[in-house]
């Protein structure tokens, strides 16, 4: 995620599939597990900046908004500067942007100061952390790449059920502004695992120079030609306009309705663990060699149980309903992380994939931009709030699985015959 790959390394050098390639898998986790984390576990101290400042939920959501924006929206950015300078060096300065921006915003006088820090500077410097990181884990693993990229992709809900809580405790003790402050020392981490991405050497071709790689375009833009593309990016974008709201709002709804602080903030905890294993049994289950072909179906069925849950979950009037909304909501969204970049694989190929991801990922940015300040107009009554948002989100999520599902049914019909094939002849 994060944008186009463009930067595929050396040619000629065999992916290691092991070795050093682990440590490079756990700086990959740990990125993952900020990048994707850390917007949803800073709604914790929403609360207390709605006092500091005099603002309201929509005011504070466009922190995660933006946050989430930039790590989307950058990616050919990301690219360029990779394709420049290389892996380790962008995620360097990403990793002191990213701390740079929150040891700022502690001391920040307004909230439009804190969108400049928390959200842009902060969000710049995650995704120059997490493309470069997913560019290496790439690099080093190619037999076993599909149980690197789960395992990485397991960085986002464990880093949530940590972050939530030390979040919490952090502005117990400290306040929000020790908080950030804090916080911005952790993300100094992401220095230690960009120190982690050591470049892979090119071997040398009977003592001359080491083989260049062919020109390539940055963005392959013929991929909207393709009818399946083009139904999978506005289903995936009017999706993602909702897929970060509960995430962003349980935690304030659950104090409005007179929920403990602390015990708030555990919902946050409980859908992280519950999407701790929803990842990587959805991807197993995707994996097997009778179920890979038919993944965009279970992909369709993964958005409409999200839209679903939603709508039922809007319904919560007190904490054990929230608990359960939590459970079923960790569910889909572990499922819906899980498949939608193998459906997308199975939609353009391997060969377009890396422009393909670019392309989608620049048009959900602007649905990540509104979702959460959109669902955060609401109400200050606690039970008509919650249900206002999660309800859009639900008719979202609903009408898109099915205009997925229907869709990809005319598109993908004559597709996934080569494509059982293509997994038949790659798998042992």
């Amino acid at each position: 995620m994060g944008g186009a790959v463009v930067d595929e390394g050396p040619t000629g050098v065999k992916a290691p599939d092991g070795g050093w390639g682990w440590a490079v898998l756990f700086g990959c986790f740990v990125i993952t597990g900020f990048s994707y984390a850390f917007p949803k576990a800073v709604s914790v101290f929403f609360k207390e900046l709605m006092r500091e400042f005099g603002i309201g939920y929509s005011d504070t959501a466009w922190i995660s908004s933006i946050l989430l924006a930039m790590l989307y929206g950058t990616g050919p950015l990301c690219s360029v500067c990779v394709n420049r300078f290389g892996c380790r060096p962008v995620m360097l300065v990403g990793g002191l942007f990213a701390s740079l921006g929150m040891v700022t915003a502690s001391f920040c006088q307004s909230i439009i100061q804190v969108y400049l820090t928390t959200g842009v500077l902060t969000g710049l410097g995650l995704a120059l952390n997490f493309q470069p990181s997913l560019i290496m884990l790439n690099r080093y693993f190619s037999k076993r790449r599909p149980i690197a990229n789960g395992l990485a992709a397991a960085g986002s809900p464990v880093f949530l059920c940590a972050l939530s809580p030390l979040g919490q405790l952090l502005q117990d003790h400290y306040g929000w502004r020790g908080g950030f402050l804090i916080l911005g020392g952790l993300l100094l981490n992401c220095c230690v695992c960009a120190a982690l991405m050591r470049p892979l050497g090119a071997p040398q071709a009977g003592g001359g120079p080491a083989p260049q790689r062919p020109a390539r375009r940055l963005l392959d833009l013929s991929v909207f030609r393709d009818r399946g593309f083009v139904i999978y990016a506005l289903a995936a974008s009017i999706m993602v306009l909702g897929l970060f709201v509960p995430p962003v709002f349980v935690v304030s709804y659950a104090k409005d309705l007179g929920v403990p602080d602390t015990k708030a903030a555990f919902l946050l905890t409980i859908l992280g663990f519950i999407d701790i294993f929803a990842r990587p049994t959805a991807g197993f289950i995707t994996g097997l060699k009778k179920v890979r072909p038919y993944s965009v179906y279970l992909f369709s069925f993964a958005m409409f149980f999200n839209g679903f849950t939603d709508l039922t979950g809007s319904t919560a009037s007190d904490y054990g309903g929230l608990v359960v909304f939590c459970i079923f909501f960790g569910i889909s969204y572990g499922m819906v992380g899980a498949l939608q970049f193998e459906v997308l694989m199975a939609i353009v190929g391997t060969h377009k994939f890396s422009s393909a991801i670019g392309l989608v990922l620049l048009l959900e940015a602007v649905a990540v931009l509104i979702g959460p300040p959109s669902g955060g107009w609401r109400p200050s009554s606690p039970p008509a709030s919650g249900q206002a948002p999660a309800s859009r989100r639900g008719a979202q999520s609903r009408n898109t699985s099915s205009a997925h599902l229907h869709g990809n049914v005319y598109s993908l019909f004559k597709k996934l015959p080569k494509f059982h094939r293509h997994h038949q002849n790659h798998h042992p």
